[in-house]
């Protein structure tokens, strides 16, 4: 059972490294917390049953009417002893989060650092449920009881920012990192069936791309956990209806299954080797109890050609899913760069800096940007590790 929660511990550890990151980028903006009041009229509750929040910067200028949302990443929790731990903890209560927030990358407000969108409404939704925004139920046992409620707080944070000038917007994007950017894809839709029909509406998943992929020992180690995660928190009835329809329910929570069904245009920023798909999905601890890939997951400099070769399968098979969608997708952009990380959006360095990561000298940042506004197709792809010499490597 213990295995089980690798994975959502190892997601929160990589969180916490992005965080770090952008508190060194951007150290001049914070955005005070705002709690959503009536949230518990309509049941939104984080796990412990504490108020969900978000930070919101006011735009200002030509962007005041436009709005980016953020959801906040921090992995999943798939049984009830690991939900009841993370409850008491920032990822599962608002009452051990920071108040104030670092808004960096493409939350930042500096021009300079986030040309695209640094004078829009920008809104960090903060992530105290374990399902990504997505599930709908509780457990009560008499003694203790945990609130599985994403769906509820999405629904509840999008309410109290309608009436704050979301409901009027002229152009949205919905974007998030790592189980943020899982989030991206499952409410993408709704997001745009919310706000008024002549609203620009996009969305962007950064490091959300996760793979139904065999990990190293022919164990599909994530499907399992998506699974135990979808029917413990009630997920399966806010997935999408039409991918349900066609799959095992529980696999349209992955990427793959359910981005042919999404109707609003998205775009793709993932790295072919993301270090969290690496770590977990992958090469999980329990696929490598000898710990024979312990050097190579902390340096790709030192894998042997063996695991280079699965590494640039894994790479392979990433890029063979996507091949629809880099073919057919006409609103759709991609960015898949060969850098050992997770999350580039948020961190000032990956994001848009002198020496940012670069495809065909295009900045992460210039990629989203001429996607979104529609001034060039914005699809790149990445030669295979190590060719690129831009990558910053962020491994914890």
């Amino acid at each position: 059972m213990e295995t089980k929660i690798v994975i959502a511990r190892a997601m929160v550890l990589l969180s916490m490294s992005c965080m770090i990151r952008c508190a060194f980028a951007d150290e001049g903006l914070l955005v005070k917390m705002t709690l959503v009041q009536n949230a518990s009229a309509s049941g939104a509750f984080c796990l412990d049953g504490s108020l969900p929040a978000y930070h919101l910067d006011r735009g200002f200028g030509s962007g005041a009417s436009n709005w980016l949302l953020q959801f906040e990443g921090g992995g999943w929790c798939n049984d009830r002893k690991s939900c009841m731990e993370r409850a008491n903890t920032r990822r599962g209560s608002t009452k051990y989060m920071s108040k104030m927030e670092v808004f960096s990358g493409i939350l930042s407000n500096n021009a300079s650092r986030n040309p695209d969108f640094y004078n829009w409404n920008r809104v960090k939704l903060r992530y105290c449920d374990g399902a990504s925004f997505g599930g709908n139920s509780k457990y009560d046992n008499g003694t203790s009881v945990i609130y599985f409620r994403g769906q509820k707080i999405w629904e509840a944070i999008i309410h109290d920012l309608l009436p704050k000038g979301l409901g009027t917007a002229h152009m949205a994007l919905l974007s998030g990192c790592s189980a943020g950017g899982l989030s991206s894809f499952l409410h993408c839709d709704n997001f745009a069936s919310i706000l008024p029909a002549n609203t620009s509406v996009k969305c962007l998943s950064d490091a959300g791309f996760f793979m139904d992929e065999m990990d190293i020992s022919s164990n599909r180690t994530m499907r399992t956990f998506y699974k135990e995660v979808v029917q413990l928190q009630g997920v399966e009835q806010n997935l999408n209806e039409n991918c349900t329809s066609s799959h095992v329910p529980e696999l349209c929570i992955f990427p793959q299954y359910a981005l042919k069904y999404i109707e609003t245009p998205f775009f793709i920023l993932n790295s072919a080797y993301d270090v969290y798909q690496f770590h977990n999905i992958l090469v999980p601890p329990q696929a490598d109890p000898r710990g024979l890939w312990s050097r190579c997951k902390l340096n790709p400099a030192a894998c042997n050609p063996n695991q280079i070769m699965i590494l640039q399968g894994f790479r392979n098979d990433m890029l063979a899913t996507l091949r629809w969608f880099l073919d057919s997708s006409i609103r759709g952009g991609m960015y898949i760069n060969s850098c050992f990380a997770h999350c580039q959006s948020e961190s000032q360095d990956t994001w848009f800096a002198d020496d940012s990561p670069r495809i065909h000298n295009k900045t992460i940042a210039e990629a989203v940007g001429d996607w979104y506004f529609s001034r060039k197709e914005s699809k790149e792809i990445d030669c295979p590790y190590p060719c690129d010499t831009t990558c910053h490597n962020l491994i914890p």
